[in-house]
């Protein structure tokens, strides 16, 4: 039996049995596998085994990242090579009720009434387990027709497309990518943004508080959060934007001290979350709390028909022993407000594509050390500095340390291609209509891998996917079939070398 069936075999959960069964077999057994950004090795050794059991070549590169290799079948030898394309890990968000592990427990799944696989309480992994899953399918089949096929399943793509910049140069064999991260079936993408993470940080010494105030815990969670590529466009909240508003005008009205902030966990995910600790004359206790009330009364106003749930609201806790100094928190404060936050431009030959953005994603202010952490995203590289140096200009006028890493240039299209025209026109000869023809804001790997393998013709698809890097990250069970179907035939008609 081999690792696949013994897993189903073992602990078989409803999706296994959808149709494609081949891919959502697949995609069940990965939900088994804990693979949060970071944490690889248990979904590293999975496809490792999994492609010993089913005998295809499989090793992991310098880069982390996990390379199959199938050799065509009979007759298909002069076809060029295909190189299927996902990345190995997930983001690991979760509601605030839930007490999943990510580093120890498998995704709980289910089918919704709405004809969805979902997650209870997390995210559900299929981005882009879904691609992982397909190309495990292509790789164990026996009944396909394909000329030589190439896997590369990368790591840590959601926090810095680690795998695919350090992939080695010199090793693939690939003529066409198909890279399996898309997310709306029928789309095929053709172009992306690059990005860039600006990392926030300043040393403080704390100061002692006043032993006669009391504190309050403030919480602000029931946001949507999302995706800060995909969904950055739709005016959803950000939970540590709408924290500094209220805690600017507890300092100011209420005689509030920071002691504490906490908000967000992942730099390409809006934030739905965050907390502050706040230390407050006694007297002063009843008007924060009204203050809360305010706030929360304005940002429903303001986001009414966008989100829905916002919970605001205080918990009195033992009030801490020391706090952020007066004029370090009125700078920070000032740095939180300031940092832009959403879109800043859409390109204006696709003006219903965001073109720059950035998410103020992560805020950890405790113990003496403020770190605020933010992603930015731009088709163009101009752009790119643009926002990384207001950001900067921004965090340096508070006295802060900025830090950028894991830079990334954008894809430009290719509308000329030749395996975009091939898909489209399966596309239509399968489904009766046009594919649509996009480029995404959202980060992929595909500039990254054309940087070192240059002459790579590159097309990103996928079935459907909604609200991931969320607990309700859901996947359309009816795209799954068609997106297997067109796989399929686009490797029996892959062009001749």
């Amino acid at each position: 039996m081999n690792i696949i069936n013994q897993l189903n075999h073992n602990m078989m959960s409803e999706i296994a049995n959808l149709q494609p069964t081949c891919i959502w077999r697949n995609f069940d057994a990965l939900t088994k596998v804990p693979r949060p950004s970071g944490h690889l090795e248990k979904i590293q050794q999975f496809l490792l085994n999994f492609a010993r059991q089913i005998g295809v070549e499989a090793y992991v590169d310098k880069g982390n990242n996990v390379v199959m290799r199938k050799p065509a079948t009979a007759g298909m030898e002069n076809r060029k090579t295909i190189l299927m394309q996902a990345h190995m890990d997930m983001v690991p968000q979760k509601s605030p009720e839930s007490k999943h592990n990510f580093e120890t427990d498998p995704i709980e799944t289910y089918v919704d009434e709405e004809g969805w696989v979902r997650a209870k309480g997390t995210t559900l992994g299929a981005d882009d387990g879904m691609g992982v899953a397909a190309i495990m399918a292509v790789m164990e089949a026996t009944d396909l027709q394909h000329g030589p096929i190439e896997a590369l399943i990368t790591a840590d793509e959601e926090t810095g497309m680690y795998g695919a910049n350090d992939l080695p140069t010199g090793e693939l064999n690939g003529d066409i990518l198909l890279n399996l991260d898309s997310e709306t079936w029928g789309k095929f993408v053709i172009g992306s943004a690059g990005g860039i993470n600006i990392t926030a940080t300043l040393d403080y010494k704390e100061v002692e508080t006043d032993p006669e105030d009391a504190a309050l815990r403030v919480i602000l969670k029931g946001l949507r959060g999302g995706h800060s590529g995909l969904e950055i466009h739709e005016g959803r909240a950000n939970a540590n934007k709408l924290m500094v508003r209220f805690v600017r005008e507890a300092v100011e009205t209420c005689e509030a001290r920071l002691a504490s902030w906490s908000g967000g966990n992942m730099r390409n995910a809006i934030p739905f979350k965050a907390e502050v600790v706040l230390t407050v004359p006694k007297e002063n206790v009843e008007a924060v709390k009204a203050l809360v009330n305010d706030w929360q009364a304005d940002f429903e106003d303001e986001y009414k028909n966008i989100e829905e749930g916002i919970e605001f609201f205080t918990e009195t806790v033992e009030t801490p022993k020391q706090e952020v100094p007066v004029e370090i928190q009125d700078n920070l404060i000032d740095a939180i407000y300031a940092c832009h936050d959403g879109v800043v431009r859409m390109i204006p030959s696709y003006p219903d594509v965001v073109e720059t953005s950035s998410n103020l994603a992560i805020i950890n202010i405790k113990d003496g050390k403020a770190v605020l952490q933010v992603l930015a995203r731009s088709s163009r590289e101009d752009m790119k500095d643009y926002i990384t140096k207001t950001l900067e200009s921004c965090f340096n006028m508070a006295g802060m340390k900025v830090e950028t890493s894991a830079s990334y240039g954008g894809w430009d299209p290719n509308p000329d291609s030749e395996i975009l025209h091939l898909l489209k026109k399966i596309y239509k000869e399968q489904n009766g209509e046009e594919a649509i023809v996009q480029v995404d804001h959202a980060g992929l790997e595909c500039s990254i891998i054309l940087g070192k393998y240059p002459n790579m013709d590159v097309v990103s698809l996928g079935p459907t996917i909604r609200s991931p890097h969320t607990a309700g990250e859901r996947c359309q069970i009816s795209s799954i079939e068609p997106f297997w179907k067109l796989l399929k035939q686009v490797l029996i008609e892959a062009p001749e070398k």
